[in-house]
């Protein structure tokens, strides 16, 4: 059976992308090719909350990921997560959603599984959120990342 684990970082750089990098870091999935899936949860899937990943692959390797994210200027705050509902089968979704503040961006991705849940013929049992707020610096660009990281690398090359 494969994992989902679900990680968070968040840091501060020079500028945007440099702190989204440490982010990604501070969850330890900096080393990878990011692929963006659509938030579908197979059935199969087992749901890890770990903050940080463990070691995943070999450097350069993509790796699938459902992402939320916020980057923030300097002195700004921000706010990333993503929630989930599972069904009785195993099955669900993923939601993802980023703000100004936690208590915003919990109520969109409540607000978001909810729609998703309402677009299926499942009865779900299980649901949570995780929601992270970056740190904020005056002088500095913010990012915050939660990301649900599926399963191990595989290679982008072949």
């Amino acid at each position: 059976m494969s994992v989902i684990r679900l990680v968070w970082g968040r840091a501060t750089g020079p500028t945007p992308t440099a702190s989204y990098d440490a982010a990604l870091a501070a969850a330890n999935v900096h080393n990878f090719n990011l692929i963006t899936v659509s938030s579908v949860i197979p059935a199969a899937a087992q749901l890890e909350v770990v903050e940080t990943a463990p070691d995943l692959g070999d450097v350069g390797d993509s790796l699938t990921v459902v992402q939320g994210r916020a980057t923030r200027g300097p002195g700004d705050a921000g706010a990333a997560g993503i929630g989930w509902a599972r069904s009785e089968s195993g099955r669900g979704i993923f939601y993802e959603s980023s703000g100004d503040d936690e208590a915003t961006v919990r109520d969109r991705i409540r607000d978001g599984l909810d729609a998703g849940k309402d677009l299926r013929d499942w009865s779900f049992t299980d649901e949570d959120v995780v929601v992270v707020e970056a740190d904020s610096d005056p002088e500095a660009y913010s990012t915050v990342v939660v990301i649900a990281a599926y399963g191990e690398s595989r290679p982008i090359l072949r």
